[in-house]
């Protein structure tokens, strides 16, 4: 399988982090709103999708504040 080069790094991880965390935060709150009936299972998917939408833009414009952030928070690692 081809892999992407390094330099995509930047994207692929808000990507994917935004594809997990979505689907399981709408997944909890449609659940608890709607509780395990039907009407979840036809719900969620749009329900994800709408977040996801907001979160991967969202992901990449705060990536490098959250970043800073850490920075200042986290001794480096040792070289």
């Amino acid at each position: 399988m081809r892999r992407l080069p390094a330099r995509y790094t930047g994207l692929v991880m808000p990507f994917v982090l935004s594809v997990m965390m979505t689907f399981v935060v709408s997944g909890v709150a449609t659940l608890r709103s709607l509780g395990p009936t039907s009407d979840f299972l036809a719900t969620w998917p749009a329900a994800w999708g709408l977040s996801w939408v907001v979160a991967f833009p969202t992901l990449l414009l705060v990536l490098p504040l959250v970043r800073r952030i850490v920075g200042l928070m986290v001794e480096p690692a040792p070289r």
